[in-house]
């Protein structure tokens, strides 16, 4: 497993009928600067409708809160996410690369929020201990083992995770691994991917439901 990379990103959200990118490109305190839909940098306060069934919930230097239809979600300023949703749809979900060509995303485990990076060279969808314990995952009665990594080879754990969901895209009983060491950031491994649709154009990926 490589080293993780971190990194802030910028979520487009695609309701049911209307289709609408929202990017946060600035934060203040109490303001937003969105682009919606590719036009021009604009201001927004709490309370505003940023689109259709779209209204910025908060604000601060660290993070927006965008009400998606009822749902929300925390946004930073960095690389974006594309999140497709329609009636017909099983789930999907479109990343864009950052500078270093990474795809990372805002996604839930267990219902809890995290970040991770797609890394079609785990196996698994891997975990730092510390993230386990935050999403209330008890990881040591899962089967105990060893895994290799650019650190050496650390103690790991198997376990069975509920739910995975990156935007719309919700995948149930995901295998799972938990490290205690070598790894920073959680990695979307092959027990996901292998169940979607990937699709890579350029700097985009695009993930579908299969099964």
């Amino acid at each position: 497993m490589r080293p993780a990379i971190f990194a802030v990103f910028l979520v487009f959200f695609t309701p049911a009928i209307y289709a609408a990118d929202v990017g946060v490109v600035g934060l203040f305190p109490g303001k937003a600067v969105l682009v919606v839909d590719g036009a021009a940098p604009r201001s927004y306060s709490i309370g505003s409708t940023v689109a259709p069934g779209i209204r910025l919930v908060a604000a601060s230097e660290s993070g927006a809160i965008l009400s998606n239809n009822g749902k929300q979600e925390i946004l930073a300023i960095g690389q974006h996410a594309a999140s497709n949703r329609s009636s017909s749809d099983n789930g999907s979900v479109t990343l864009s690369a950052d500078g270093r060509g990474h795809f990372i995303t805002q996604g839930q485990i267990n219902g809890g929020t995290i970040r991770m990076l797609v890394d079609t060279g785990a196996s698994k969808v891997a975990l730092p201990a510390s993230d386990a314990v935050r999403l209330g995952i008890n990881y040591k009665k899962g089967q105990p083992g060893f895994v290799s990594t650019a650190n050496g080879t650390v103690p790991a754990y198997s376990v069975k995770l509920d739910t995975v969901k990156i935007g719309d895209l919700v995948l149930h009983q995901v295998d799972g691994i938990v490290l205690e060491q070598g790894l920073s950031l959680t990695l979307l491994g092959m027990s996901f991917l292998n169940r979607t649709e990937m699709r890579r154009d350029g700097d985009s990926m695009s993930l579908r439901k299969r099964y």
